[in-house]
This record gives C-alpha cells, sequence and structure tokens, in this order.
C-alpha cells in the first residue's frame, strides 16, 4: 500500500513541477535540492541581519528532491537517510552561494526560503531563520500536506506522526543572501587556514 502511495505521489511531484514552471521565472537542481526563483509574495520579512524582504521582491524557494530522498529511505536505514539529506541539503546550499554573483538567474534574488516541519536535523548548521507563518489556513494547509508527506515518504513517517503531532508544526525558513554567502565563505575560509 505504501510503495502504490509513493509511486502516485511521485506522479505528483512531476506534475508539480509542470506546474511550477509557469508560476515561477526558472527552476534549477543543486544536488538534492530544487530552487525555484520567483517572486515573494504576502507581508514582508525581516531578516536578523537587518535585510528586508518585500512583496515583490525575488527570493529562491527551496524544495527537497523527493525522488532522492524517496531512493535514500528505500536503501538504508531511516537515521542514515536523514545524516545523508542533511549533508546533500548542506552541500546544494554551498552551491548556490557559490552562484549567487555568478548566475544571472540567481543574481537579483534577496533571499532563499522555505517551509518545513521543523526538522532540525535537516537545517542545523546551514543558518536558517525559523519564522512562523502568519496565515492561518497556509498554516493549517502546509501542516496537512508536509505529515502527510512524512507519511509517504518516510520509514517511520505513520509512527512519527501520531507521536509527535503537536511538534510536527511548519516553519517558514529564511536565510538572506548575505548571509549564505558570509556563513559559507567564512567556513572555506578557515579550511584553507587549517590546511595552509
Amino acid at each position: 500500500m505504501k510503495t502504490s502511495l509513493q509511486s502516485l505521489w511521485m506522479m505528483w511531484e512531476n506534475v508539480f513541477d509542470f506546474l511550477t514552471r509557469f508560476r515561477s521565472e526558472s527552476m534549477r537542481g543543486y544536488g538534492i535540492c530544487k530552487l525555484v526563483v520567483k517572486q515573494h509574495r504576502g507581508k514582508s520579512i525581516t531578516c536578523h541581519d537587518g535585510h528586508r524582504i518585500l512583496a515583490g521582491d525575488w527570493v529562491g524557494e527551496l524544495h527537497l528532491d523527493n525522488r532522492q530522498v524517496l531512493g535514500l529511505t528505500r536503501t538504508v536505514s531511516a537515521d542514515r537517510a536523514g545524516l545523508s539529506t542533511a549533508r546533500k541539503l548542506r552541500n546544494a546550499m554551498k552551491q548556490i552561494s557559490q552562484e549567487l554573483e555568478s548566475n544571472p538567474e540567481l543574481v537579483k534574488i534577496k533571499a532563499i526560503t522555505g517551509i518545513t516541519l521543523l526538522n532540525r536535523g535537516i537545517i542545523h548548521g546551514i543558518g536558517f531563520e525559523q519564522h512562523p507563518i502568519e496565515s492561518k489556513w497556509q498554516r493549517r494547509f502546509y501542516a496537512m500536506y508536509l505529515r502527510f508527506l512524512l507519511r509517504v515518504l518516510h520509514p517511520e513517517g505513520r509512527q512519527r506522526v501520531q507521536h509527535s503531532t503537536e511538534k510536527l508544526v511548519p516553519v517558514m525558513l529564511v536565510i538572506s543572501k548575505q548571509s549564505l554567502k558570509e556563513r559559507f565563505m567564512v567556513r572555506k575560509n578557515r579550511c584553507e587556514t587549517i590546511t595552509a
């Protein structure tokens, strides 16, 4: 039953990718991530470093490539799949940070954003800020959508949703373009200092 649901979900992923191309300027792949370049809608967001994202500003909306995530969960244990996903996500963010000034499609974006169920293990060490989703109907929609996704893709998804429903609260993740560049530039310089 779960395998059938997963196959159906992958079909939906293809439809989602097709529709996304009509509501965004572009969609690019970076390892385990998809980055959708689009204009920010809704209320303004003030980042911790003072940068503001206003309605109409260009942002990179980050999505995990669930086909790759599913492939990991089918080949290794849930814990190893989580660690591998986190490592691949950090590598994708490094790639994105390197292209922020060189890729014409990314130069104009002001921040990277995303929606998650507050999975600290995956986003740890990247520098994302957590902002509440203010719209009640959006918060409910994302909660249902992402909990169902967790049930379908994660080997222990059903148990996690049943036992940790109150903890699975969707939040918006944001990191300004400048903060992302500085975070990975600093790490690169530290590595060069250590190996010199």
